[in-house]
């Protein structure tokens, strides 16, 4: 079986509806409801402890893209999170940790491009992890997630969302 994403707040390659789009409090211009979207996997592999999360817009132009949701030790047992579990006042499973985006602290940040810009693609993949826990803190950069997730990761599956302004 193939380990797979999907979500019942969008289909891969749909645009994300405004709930999900960054909330007018962080200053960038957008006022969408910054809730994340809801996601749900299938078909890990046997040896997956925890599972992991990110959410990436490769065309950011930053130079090097732009983190928008890291999460990270979700129980092996947990196959969904409910749309908002990752913003402001959400319910994640016990024991997962969100870490820092680049927006500077933890929990999810939506999509927000500049006016005028290309769609911009939002990467939602989910990481099947061959750890319990990874050595992390919320504090910690993406870059350094994704240094322990290189090394820990037995299957990854991927949906993307677009977003225009």
């Amino acid at each position: 079986m193939a380990f797979t994403v999907s979500s019942n707040s969008f289909k891969d390659g749909d645009y994300l509806g405004k709930d999900h789009i960054l909330s007018a409090d962080f200053g960038f211009g957008c006022a969408g409801g910054n809730q994340s979207p809801h996601l749900k996997w299938s078909g890990a592999p046997e040896a997956t402890k925890s599972f992991a999360l990110t959410c990436f817009d490769p065309d950011a132009p930053t130079g090097s893209g732009f983190w928008h949701w890291l999460v990270v030790n979700i129980p092996a047992n947990v196959s969904e999170l409910a749309a908002g579990a990752g913003s402001a006042g959400g319910k994640m499973p016990e024991g997962a940790l969100q870490t820092r985006t680049d927006f500077g602290t933890p929990g999810y940040g939506g999509p927000c491009p500049p006016e005028g810009d290309h769609p911009h693609r939002y990467l939602f993949t989910v990481f099947a992890v061959g750890a319990d826990k990874l050595p992390v803190k919320a504090d910690t950069s993406a870059a350094v997630v994704g240094f322990n997730l290189h090394f820990n990761t037995l299957a990854k599956a991927e949906i993307m969302g677009l977003f225009k302004r």
